[in-house]
């Protein structure tokens, strides 16, 4: 984490249009995200389908969270990092697929 700056966590979050939302950083610094490309796998399925359950996000302890359990890592939003999800293994070793 040391070469992308320091650790940040969300302070506020709107819902807006679509699957973007207004996210305040604990360092003072507002983005416009569009959250769409993390909202992937099963615990997003509502969350994808139902814009309600969408703008029911919120803050637990200083990520975008919903009630279901989702949320995505606030480091991943601010730096733009490559969801886990997205990551491919470096290495599969020989006999463990």
């Amino acid at each position: 984490m040391d070469k992308l700056g320091p650790r940040l966590r969300v302070r506020a979050v709107e819902a807006l249009a679509e699957f973007k939302a207004l996210i305040t950083f604990d360092n003072g610094v507002r983005r416009e995200v569009d959250l769409q490309p993390y909202l992937r796998g099963p615990v997003f399925d509502q969350i994808r389908s139902e814009p309600a359950k969408f703008r029911a996000m919120r803050i637990e302890c200083g990520t975008v969270a919903w009630e279901n359990g989702a949320d995505i890592d606030p480091d991943v939003l601010y730096y733009g990092l490559t969801p886990a999800w997205a990551e491919t293994p470096a290495h599969t070793p020989a006999g463990t697929a």
